[in-house]
């Protein structure tokens, strides 16, 4: 007959009947124990005193079992007692940052003349160090309902996309809300900002609602800087969490327990939903991932919650979610921007003016661009915002350029007359002849300087010039230039009264038809 050792119900049931007064040959024959162990049982419970008559507690069982089942302690080796000699450089070997493998310890024990084997060694370590000792885990009381939602990235496999007919590896988003435990599958060919803002924004359609905070894996397209104590959110996603009211705090890198609920989720989702399916194409394996995460996953009896995780959702945590976003999420494109001499910086290849005051400054504007506007950032500060352009465009805003500078930029000659008009009306009139041609921006330079004049020589005095020069319609700026500075100066500023000089027309003046050139009746051209 094989060793059997008894149970604790085997032990009670030997001592209720001892105290009964049945005998030992009885005892052996209706339990099915040996005569010899349960003699040995009831004699050790006399000598305790456990024979009384009465019932039989716990406590009286476990103390006959102790005095009879425990067992003497192995004797140990030489080679065991020699280790102890050796623990703490075990310790270095083992405990360091980078330790060593056991079979190196090992080896380098038998150099310095340690004979021992390997599992005496193992043991050893394991016993006395906690070697490969796991670790003893918490579990975590689940979230409140609505309060937390799980989002990872898993690799499913690869699939023909429908635009280009090759074959892609497929990425799934899963989002596993904590509480009720149904989850939402988001497949897609790229693991970037825009897919996974693009991903959840399809989880709360789906599930109706939006929790109140997420766990996120460390991917870049979320988490830029993965520190376990200050983590840092991508610029383009933290304007994502912070428009859906969310509320982030990823996973540390390789800390799959940081969130447990949907890491055992991804190789149910590769295994169930995307093995042995055909898809025809991206579209295809959203539609039925939907379907699944409906019908199939959202209606099993969850292994851990013995529920169905979709009627969970439905009757006790839909109610707390928040309402899912009315709009689409225009995903931003952050970058920096130096400024250039011509008040300008580049933006996805296309121009946007800020400030003549930040050119020659050596500092990098922070710009923030999505489809329909472009911000640009001094610090924390906006300094500026355009409409969006496409690559080639450009947006100014004269404001930004030195004062007197924005019409030149512009070619707008229509500004240009009219400061030339409210300077004089001769000086209007003047600048009028001088942009009257096909390419009236090409004689702008011409303005300028009939306007320059105005600033150095005053404009009563240019309007006197300009109503003269008109009388004989000579349209010269440079001809105006020499007049003024061959012209007498006033002997006082003031007699003048900064008004317009009249003056009377030429004298000698003669009609344009006496400067014509007319042919004689020879066939000669003559003046």
């Amino acid at each position: 007959m094989s060793y059997r050792e008894l149970t604790m119900v085997d032990v009670k049931e030997v001592l209720r009947r001892g105290r009964a007064g049945q005998g030992v040959r009885r005892i052996a024959r209706e339990t099915g124990v040996d005569r010899k162990t349960v003699r040995g049982y009831l004699k050790q419970a006399k000598k305790l005193g456990l024979l009384a008559p009465g019932e039989v507690t716990d406590e009286q069982v476990g103390q006959v079992a102790e005095k009879l089942q425990a067992r003497p302690g192995v004797e140990r080796s030489d080679a065991w007692e020699e280790l102890p000699k050796h623990k703490e450089l075990l310790e270095k070997w083992l405990k360091r940052s980078k330790p060593l493998r056991l079979r190196k310890a090992h080896e380098l024990l038998l150099r310095r003349g340690v004979e021992v084997s390997y599992w005496i060694l193992r043991r050893f370590v394991i016993e006395q160090l906690g070697w490969k000792e796991r670790e003893v885990t918490v579990l975590l009381e689940d979230p409140d309902p609505g309060q937390e939602a799980q989002v990872d990235f898993g690799q499913m496999g690869r699939i023909t996309d429908e635009q280009t007919g090759k074959l892609r590896m497929l990425w799934a988003l899963i989002i596993t809300l904590g509480f009720s435990r149904y989850q939402f599958v988001w497949p897609t060919f790229r693991q970037t900002t825009e897919a996974v803002c693009e991903g959840l924004d399809a989880a709360w359609q789906f599930f109706g609602g939006c929790p109140v905070s997420m766990i996120p894996d460390n991917t870049k397209a979320m988490v830029i800087w993965p520190d376990p104590l200050k983590p840092r959110l991508t610029e383009a996603f933290a304007d994502y969490v912070q428009s859906r009211g969310l509320y982030v705090d990823p996973a540390r890198v390789r800390h799959p327990k940081d969130k447990p609920k949907v890491e055992n989720q991804v190789q149910f989702v590769r295994n169930n939903w995307f093995a042995g399916e055909e898809f025809r194409g991206l579209q295809d394996a959203r539609d039925r991932a939907r379907w699944w995460c409906a019908e199939k996953a959202g209606m099993r009896v969850h292994g851990t919650t013995c529920r169905v995780p979709r009627h969970v959702y439905e009757q006790q945590e839909k109610a707390t979610m928040k309402p899912p976003p009315a709009d689409v999420f225009d995903v931003p494109q952050y970058g920096t921007a130096t400024v250039r001499r011509d008040c300008h910086i580049q933006v996805e290849r296309a121009l946007y003016s800020v400030s003549y005051r930040l050119v020659g400054k050596d500092i990098e504007l922070r710009t923030r661009a999505d489809k329909s506007t472009v911000k640009a950032y001094l610090g924390a500060k906006l300094l500026k915002v355009h409409p969006r352009q496409p690559a080639g465009g450009r947006s100014t805003d004269p404001a930004d350029y030195p004062p007197g500078k924005a019409l030149y930029a512009r070619r707008s000659v229509s500004e240009q007359l009219e400061q030339a008009r409210q300077l004089g009306e001769h000086i209007g009139r003047y600048a009028e002849l001088l942009a009257d041609c096909p390419l009236p921006w090409t004689m702008m330079r011409q303005v300028h300087a009939l306007l320059g004049l105005c600033e150095r020589f005053g404009a009563g005095r240019v309007e006197a010039i300009c109503q003269s020069a008109l009388t004989f319609e000579v349209v010269d700026v440079t001809r105006i230039r020499r007049m003024l500075e061959r012209a007498a100066k006033p002997v006082d500023a003031a007699s003048t009264g900064g008004k317009v000089v009249k003056l009377a027309p030429a004298r000698f003046a003669r009609s344009a038809d006496q400067f014509e050139t007319r042919k004689a009746p020879g066939g000669k051209e003559v003046r």
